[in-house]
């Protein structure tokens, strides 16, 4: 064991050596001190005209689920991305060399010494605080600046009691990824409830377009007996007692709404035609 542990010391000495012709050691603790990674984040999402909640938003579509807030604690320095976290960010800003963009070490570093990569820190620093040589505060068209638009929100849930959802006065515009609304949305809403599970989870936004008719098969939003719900439509034969209510004056029979749960735990829910039923509008899709 102990061969192999001077091996390896030897091995590790060796590697110590060669990046010593390169240039001066990469310093973690005196970069760590001085955030060179969170100035270089909150640097390289200005540069590119994002926004601490469309950076948020970009991180997702990495496997990143990270808040504004902890994009702000990254570019402050309280807290440290981690490897995974800063390749995703290499990805969304196309970062082709993270290990020198992250570092506070100039490329050519082997060709100064302490003093001069000294110097070359004050002079940037100078360059920064003159405000002559900030990046242009927003990219061309066309380039991976992410679009916002306003759309109505529903401030209740799609379970909440009397319809209430549906009140003007219960909506708010508030700003969404442009490329995340679907067409044809007209409003989003939250599920509250684990009925739809495992499709839809209680807190998820759905998207909503108005609408009077539904397919069997389609989700939907429904107001019956004064509540509001998010069910699957389906129809199937009248039951028996309902049979007058659901045929018509020339005597052609109609199908009976039933509104279905994907949870198994909740049994499918035949319309009764002496109560309230409204079909509100079709769900297009959930935000992820």
């Amino acid at each position: 064991m102990a061969v192999r542990r001077g091996k390896g010391l030897e091995m590790a000495n060796r590697l110590l050596e060669e990046n010593k012709k390169r240039g001066p050691f990469y310093n973690a603790e005196q970069e760590r001190r001085e955030n060179i990674i969170g100035q270089r984040i909150q640097e390289v999402r200005k540069a590119h005209g994002v926004s601490l909640e469309g950076l948020s938003y970009a991180l997702r579509h990495y496997g990143i689920d990270m808040k504004q807030t902890g994009i702000g604690r990254w570019e402050s320095g309280t807290v440290i991305p981690n490897a995974y976290q800063l390749m995703a960010l290499s990805h969304i800003f196309q970062i082709e060399d993270p290990k020198t963009f992250f570092a506070e070490t100039p490329a050519d570093a082997d060709a100064l010494n302490e003093e001069g990569l000294r110097k070359v820190r004050e002079y940037k620093e100078d360059l920064i605080a003159s405000g002559k040589y900030r990046p242009a505060p927003a990219p061309a068209a066309g380039s991976n600046v992410l679009k916002f638009r306003e759309m109505p929100m529903s401030l209740l849930p799609v379970s909440a009691g009397p319809g209430a959802f549906l009140d003007e006065n219960n909506f708010e515009l508030r700003r969404f990824p442009a490329d995340e609304i679907p067409d044809g949305a007209e409003f989003a809403i939250r599920i509250s409830g684990d009925s739809m599970e495992p499709v839809y989870s209680s807190g998820q936004i759905i998207w909503v377009q108005l609408c009077k008719q539904l397919r069997p098969g389609e989700v939907g939003i429904f107001e019956y007996d004064g509540n509001g719900y998010v069910k699957m439509y389906d129809e199937q034969y009248p039951e028996e007692t309902f049979l007058d209510e659901y045929t018509t004056s020339d005597g052609q029979g109609l199908p009976q709404p039933v509104l279905v749960s994907y949870n198994e735990a909740y049994a499918p829910r035949p319309v009764n035609p002496n109560t309230s039923f409204c079909i509100i509008g079709r769900v297009l899709k959930m935000r992820t």
